[in-house]
């Protein structure tokens, strides 16, 4: 059996989308001032004082805490939907000639699976950050680790124990796709651009 891994932010992506899901969902103003409120934690996480999900974590509740799961799923569609321009083509085309081919694709990201799902079809598995709801909403935390650096492995090990069954590529640009790069059989580092 063969699976290709894709990151998505930078690999399958021209930006972060996170950034980008923040701004198309509560607007200019809103971003900016959320920003600025977070600045002295985002400069702590670019020295490495401070750790990637918990900024990640603070942030996506300041903006997303307490709305329905329906709503936010129902954004997540529409952010899709609107920005279908943030795709790389050379990768969703890479992705289509492995499905062709019968692999497996999995997209495998520290982003909020809820609005990196939409981008792809039903062929294709995420494998991103997982938000907690409580009650129908959600509750600013996350369910699962962020999945990036090693998280990603651990993801993909865990879905898919037996590693001799199976030729593994991996795509990443980023520090957080490092073990995932190492892990696979074939490695292609920033492969889109």
């Amino acid at each position: 059996m063969k699976i290709y891994a894709f990151d998505f932010d930078g690999t399958l992506t021209t930006r972060d989308t996170l950034l980008a899901f923040i701004r198309y969902a509560r607007g200019d103003r809103r971003f900016v001032l959320g920003m600025l409120r977070y600045a002295p934690l985002l400069v702590l996480m670019k020295l490495g004082l401070y750790a990637n999900w918990k900024v990640k974590q603070k942030v996506f509740n300041h903006f997303f805490g307490g709305m329905t799961m329906t709503d936010f799923d129902a954004l997540c569609q529409r952010f899709a939907v609107d920005n279908r321009q943030l795709l790389r083509p050379k990768g969703v085309e890479t992705m289509r000639k492995a499905l062709a081919d019968g692999a497996r694709v999995i997209v495998v990201s520290a982003s909020i699976d809820n609005w990196v799902r939409p981008f792809f079809g039903e062929e294709v598995e995420v494998m991103g950050t997982q938000v907690e709801v409580s009650d129908g909403r959600l509750t600013g935390r996350f369910l699962t680790r962020n999945c990036y650096g090693a998280e990603k492995v651990r993801r993909i090990s865990e879905r898919y124990p037996h590693r001799s069954e199976y030729e593994l590529t991996a795509f990443g640009d980023s520090r957080g796709d490092k073990e995932l790069l190492e892990y696979a059989d074939e490695g292609h580092y920033k492969p889109f651009r």
